[in-house]
Formats: structure tokens, sequence, C-alpha cells
């Protein structure tokens, strides 16, 4: 309501086609094919909260065709994904002639993970075998209206947004590694208004890395490294910010049902004025 003055409830509306062979298309109102992070439930991440990288720099839902292409096997596999969209992000924001085209291919040279584990923060599947997959996406939003493309509030002149994001998960055995890098770019950031009041996109880039070990008896201690940085032209109204962040986690069936508990560090700085610090506890109890 704050963003867009209408009650944004609908996530999810989408008709699918799955053809044979892997193929599939569907229409409606879904997640684009971002960034790892962002495609892995809300309900099914080690820490409390997504990275600080990810809610500044990732993609969002979006209206729309989307194409899929998956190619599974024990011994290769891979996936593309693409998506043609309006580019204003979910739920009755009016769009203009500007339209998002947003490509993944993700590689998976050791076979599937169990399950879906690919796309579950922590081996909880202990993966008998090693198991690693790659992803890249390209993505531009042509005259975005929102300061994120599909998320924030409205500019006050639309903006042309390049992103590309790469991310790798390794997984074997109980334990996990995930690292993703994330960039968005435009030359001109900043917009204003009449009476020279400020909104603009948030263009920089960020890589967040996560490291992780769960027992057979399901607790689980993850580690997180984030780093985010705005572009050039953004310095003087946003901060460098890093953060470090520790995990511990008790899973009664998965993610379904977990107890979760993390203490992060976060540095900020600023190339002008210094640089300063805070503490951050968290704690929640998942019911799925």
């Amino acid at each position: 309501w704050d963003v867009s003055k209408v009650p944004n409830v609908l996530r999810d509306a989408m008709i699918w086609y799955r053809a044979k062979h892997g193929f599939s298309v569907g229409i409606g109102q879904g997640k684009l094919p971002g960034n790892r992070q962002r495609a892995i439930s809300s309900g099914e991440q080690q820490f409390t909260d997504r990275s600080i990288v990810n809610n500044a720099l990732t993609l969002d839902r979006d209206v729309g065709l989307f194409a899929n292409y998956v190619s599974d096997s024990e011994v290769f596999a891979f996936r593309i994904k693409t998506a043609v969209t309006a580019g204003e992000g979910r739920n009755a924001l009016p769009s203009n002639k500007g339209l998002a085209y947003t490509g993944r291919l993700e590689l998976l040279p050791l076979g599937v993970f169990s399950g879906q584990n690919d796309y579950l923060e922590g081996d909880l599947f202990h993966e008998p075998r090693p198991k690693i997959s790659f992803g890249i996406t390209g993505h531009f939003n042509s005259r975005a209206q929102r300061t994120g493309g599909e998320l924030g509030p409205l500019l006050y002149e639309p903006r042309n947004l390049s992103s590309v994001h790469a991310d790798m998960l390794f997984k074997y055995n109980g334990w996990a590694f995930s690292s993703e890098y994330l960039l968005r770019q435009n030359d001109n950031p900043k917009t204003f208004d009449s009476d020279n009041n400020l909104r603009y996109v948030y263009a920089g880039q960020g890589v967040n890395t996560q490291l992780s070990y769960c027992t057979r008896k399901m607790w689980e201690v993850a580690l997180r490294h984030s780093y985010l940085t705005p572009q050039r032209e953004l310095e003087d109204v946003e901060l460098q910010k890093t953060q470090y962040g520790i995990c511990l986690g008790k899973y009664l069936n998965k993610h379904r049902v977990k107890v979760q508990t993390d203490v992060t560090y976060e540095n900020l700085k600023n190339p002008s004025t210094g640089a300063g610090g805070n503490f951050q506890w968290r704690f929640q109890v998942e019911l799925g």
C-alpha cells in the first residue's frame, strides 16, 4: 500500500502449458528468473531474511510471458529460463511502452540435486555425492518506473536498467556453499520532481556468500558475508555496507517447521564521512 497505493495481496497467478521434452510456457504474474536467493522461497532460507545484496539489487515478480526449457540428468543437466514482461512489478501499476527482457542459464555438471535441493538453502538432504550448479542471468528493463525496476516507489522519470546476476552452489554430505554476484547499472540514476525532491534507482553491485553445515540430527550452523556498494553517482546518498553473520538453526520438519536465530555485524562506510557499525540479533520460528 505504501508503495503503489493498491493492496498488494496477489503474488503468483500463472497458467502453464508443459509440453514434452522439458519445454514449458506460462502467462501471468510470477517471479522473474533472477538470482538464486530470490528464487528460493522466503520459507526456505537459512537466515531469518535474505541478504542486503538481494534486497537492494534483486529482480522481483512481474506480469508477462515466461518460457523454460529443462534438461535433467544424473550426469549433466541444464535449464534455460526466459521472460518478456511489463517491467513494472506486480499488481496494478500502469505500464508504458517499455518492456523487460530476462534470460537465465543454469548448468549442473554433476547432474541434478536430490529433490529440489538446489532451490533450498542448506544441505538438509545430505547429498550422497557432490553436486554443483552455476547460474547466470541477464536482464534489461526499458523505461522502468520504479526505483528497483519491479520494486520500490515510483520514479519521477522512467529509467533504463541493466542487470547481471551470477551465482554458484555446491552441496555434499550436509555441507553447503553458495555465492552470488549482483550488478545493476544506470548512467543517470537520479530523478527529481518540480520541487527538486529526489528519487533514484539503486544502481551498484554486491556479493553475498554463505557456508553451512547441517548435522544428521538437523542442527545447522551457517555463516554469511555480504558486501554492497552503490554506483559512483549515488555515493552521496548511499553507504557502502558489509555484513558478517552467523546463524544457528534447528529443523524439526525440514524448512516447514524450524527455529532460527542469527547475529550480524554491519559495517557502514562513506568515502567522505568515514565509517560506523552496528550489531543485529534476530529470532524466528517457522510454521509452514
